[in-house]
């Protein structure tokens, strides 16, 4: 409330306002790292439920949706009001692109995934892109988008899907490509990413959104040497959001045994990309108290049997 009786038309209240959203925005850089230690020092400490995870699911979600929009309008204003463009990308309006060369993003999210898996594994599958826009035929794929959500989702699916070709193929001399697919409709833009990673079970496709849920090792908090591949289980559900804050979605398709899709679904009309954001009210307090009512379908309760160690009744 420091600025809440200053002049709003005042250029030294505009620069310290701005001074102060910079600073508040870098104090809560390591909020997402510090939640998901937190939350993996839970589930090691106390196991994990039912009821426990979904009341998490359910409070990240809102949680991160809010920091994803607070942190755009702090970007917005910063951006905007202090007097400068950023010389690398002068047509952005703040962090908005109005001409946003989707291809670009795509490479340039690859390239950071390439760097990490080739420190991990010394080797990484190639990118093969192909674009199909429907309303100019054979003209490139630009929108009207913030280039650093494509960026995050884009980022976070290269790194699963080149740990699971790297690890899926140990033995080939050259690994199988992640193929990139583009096409923008007169409504969507959707880009497909698969890769032949082996996949995995349909029932695990939706722990994979799962904060409570990691297919990696979990990795040591603190080592700043080099920035971990995979481990903390928060990439796949916050690029969802990050896609669905603008009314997008990520969705994955796997096939067991050969590789996974995932395709992010992103409006191709500005005028469609309107925030989701979470409202707090009652109700929002009523599903934490909400006791979860028993399923109407039989669903198996546990791990399918390993029947290769099964002993053999007499």
């Amino acid at each position: 409330m420091n600025f809440h009786d200053n002049n709003p038309e005042d250029p030294g209240t505009l620069e310290d306002f701005a001074d102060a959203l910079i600073r508040i925005r870098n104090r809560h850089n390591d909020v997402v790292p510090t939640m998901a230690q937190g939350v993996i020092e839970y589930r090691e400490t106390y196991g994990t439920d039912p009821v426990t995870s979904q009341n998490i699911q359910y409070f990240l979600d809102r949680f991160y949706m809010s920091r994803i929009s607070i942190r755009m309008l702090i970007n917005q204003h910063t951006l905007i009001f202090n007097g400068s463009a950023n010389p690398a990308h002068p047509k952005h309006i703040g962090s908005i692109d109005p001409h946003c060369d989707v291809v670009a993003v795509v490479r340039d999210a690859y390239d950071a995934a390439k760097m990490l898996c080739d420190q991990y594994y010394l080797g990484s599958p190639e990118l093969e892109i192909e674009e199909f826009n429907a309303i100019r035929r054979g003209s490139p794929i630009h929108m009207v988008y913030v280039p650093s959500h494509l960026y995050h989702m884009l980022f976070e699916l290269f790194k699963n899907s080149m740990r699971a070709t790297v690890e899926y193929n140990e033995n080939v001399v050259i690994f199988p490509p992640v193929k990139v697919l583009l096409s923008l409709g007169p409504e969507d833009l959707s880009i497909k990413v698969s890769d032949k990673g082996g996949g995995v079970p349909l029932r695990k496709i939706e722990r994979l959104f799962s904060y409570m849920y990691s297919t990696a090792p979990t990795p040591k908090f603190g080592d700043t040497s080099r920035a971990p591949l995979a481990g903390f289980g928060y990439g796949l559900p916050i690029s969802r959001l990050y896609a669905r804050y603008f009314q997008g979605d990520l969705q994955l398709y796997s096939m067991e045994g050969y590789g996974t899709d995932a395709v992010v679904y992103l409006k191709a009309l500005s005028t469609d990309s309107v925030e989701r954001l979470p409202v707090y009210n009652k109700s929002a307090w009523r599903h934490y108290q909400a006791s979860p009512e028993a399923d109407d379908w039989c669903i198996p309760s546990r791990e399918p049997k390993n029947l290769s160690v099964t002993t053999p009744s007499k």
